[in-house]
């Protein structure tokens, strides 16, 4: 008995500290930011006011072209998709064979130990074959998808193209679950604003995931049992 006392205290004391764990959003580290990229440092006592890699455009605006800047994406993602079929065959075929006749007589046998077909007629060569096959299928399917919002992202990497590849992540803790917007992709520098955004639509390659962590999404997911049986595994 005092074993299994220390036993349970035991697994009480874990579900404890499991309760007690941190329910902060976790970061992904491929999602983490990057640090722009310093300059040079300027050489020392070369007498001109102008230093190559500090310098500052007045007359530019402030949309990202280099490693670390940031920009803003606006999610406007919208897909829908119908599909049906339908499949309608059918076959049927005929074949018939007159007993054939020697000398103006049909020819007619008897089997031994076969009992003669009815009117006690004889067994001919004449066959009769007739058969039919017919199929009909239909099927759809629906489906329907959005997303909006917006999520800011840093320059991971400035092409030989001058496109930039960014990438960012968004994690939203509420309640008793954690939001997560991840995002990456290929950014044309002419799409951009003179506000510093661009579409999500505008982005070449774009990987876009929002899900959820916590109770609410694990009260939403199929249990393992479940999952098998509908998958392809399952024998039923």
């Amino acid at each position: 008995m005092g074993r299994l006392h220390k036993t349970t205290w035991l697994a009480l004391m874990m579900l404890v500290m499991v309760g007690c764990q941190n329910s902060n959003p976790v970061r992904d580290a491929a999602y983490a930011p990057i640090r722009p990229v310093l300059p040079p440092p300027a050489p020392t006592g070369n007498g001109s006011i102008y230093q190559a890699g500090y310098e500052n455009a007045w007359f530019e605006d402030q949309r990202a072209r280099r490693v670390g800047d940031l920009l803003t994406v606006r999610l406007v993602e919208s897909t829908q998709a119908n599909k049906s079929a339908s499949t309608s065959t059918s076959k049927s075929s005929n074949n018939s064979l007159t007993s054939p006749t020697l000398f103006g007589q049909a020819m007619e046998f008897n089997v031994p130990g076969f009992v003669p077909i009815a009117n006690n007629k004889d067994v001919n060569l004449g066959f009769d074959l007739a058969s039919e096959n017919d199929f009909s299928g239909d099927g759809s399917a629906s489906q329907s998808n959005a997303l909006s919002g917006s999520i800011t992202v840093s320059v991971i990497e400035v092409l030989p193209n001058r496109n930039l590849y960014v990438r960012g992540e968004k994690r939203i803790g509420i309640n008793q679950g954690t939001e997560y917007v991840r995002l990456s992709g290929i950014v044309r520098p002419s799409d951009i604003s003179p506000t510093n955004t661009v579409a999500s639509t505008r982005i070449a390659d774009p990987t876009i995931t929002y899900k959820g962590e916590g109770a609410l999404a694990d009260a939403n997911s199929m249990g393992w049992l479940s999952r098998f049986f509908n998958s392809v595994l399952s024998p039923f």
